[in-house]
């Protein structure tokens, strides 16, 4: 006997002919559809970069503009608050003879490098503060590693003074406050036309 052949059934009616015309046509249209959505991905990634880049622009004008805002109106803050700092330490009993603004720290021979916005001394203390416009712990930490600094600059050259830690800024959240107060340091906002400084509640820090 000769093998048998089984043909396909197809519905009644439909030829092969058509059945193969229709599975190439949805083959056709398959592939289109996943070339389209391929296009529209494209399409959505190259918007999506362009997007991206002109918001990074725009991040990078609004941080270079509110830098520069913010450095002036530090300054401002700075000179607002140094010229009388010694009379307001002198208040709470820290008697300052000497006061320099903007005090650069630079000793290449031991890698020792920072800046003082306020110093302020006399024959056994010194005080090192730092003015910004919006205090924050970060600052704070900052300022501390400064007095760091201090303290092994001083004694890399015979300086005995003790030094004494202050903060000081325009905008300070309450936190931040009783951090630095909690590091033993003191903190100074301006008040209406003059500041005022706030001792640490404890027995101030010492370097």
């Amino acid at each position: 006997m000769g093998k048998t052949q089984i043909q396909p059934i197809y519905p009644r009616g439909v030829t092969f002919e058509q059945v193969w015309s229709a599975l190439q046509d949805t083959d056709r249209l398959l592939k289109e559809t996943i070339k389209a959505s391929e296009r529209d991905r494209e399409e959505n990634e190259k918007h999506r970069k362009q997007y991206e880049k002109e918001r990074e622009k725009e991040r990078k004008e609004y941080n270079k503009r509110f830098g520069e805002y913010d450095s002036r109106f530090g300054e401002v803050v700075e000179h607002m608050i140094a010229p009388n700092l010694k009379e307001k330490f002198t208040e709470l009993g820290y008697i300052f003879q000497k006061s320099s603004n903007d005090m650069k720290v630079e000793d290449f021979t031991n890698n020792i490098f920072f800046e003082i916005d306020v110093y302020l001394e006399n024959s056994e203390k010194a005080m090192l503060v730092e003015i910004k416009t919006r205090l924050n712990n970060k600052y704070i930490n900052e300022h501390i590693e400064r007095l760091d600094k201090m303290r092994k600059y001083a004694d890399l050259h015979n300086d005995k003074h003790t030094f004494l830690g202050a903060v000081a800024g325009v905008v300070i959240p309450a936190n931040v406050k009783d951090y630095a107060l909690s590091k033993g340091l003191f903190v100074i906002k301006p008040s209406g036309e003059t500041f005022n400084i706030t001792a640490p509640r404890s027995k101030p820090a010492e370097w």
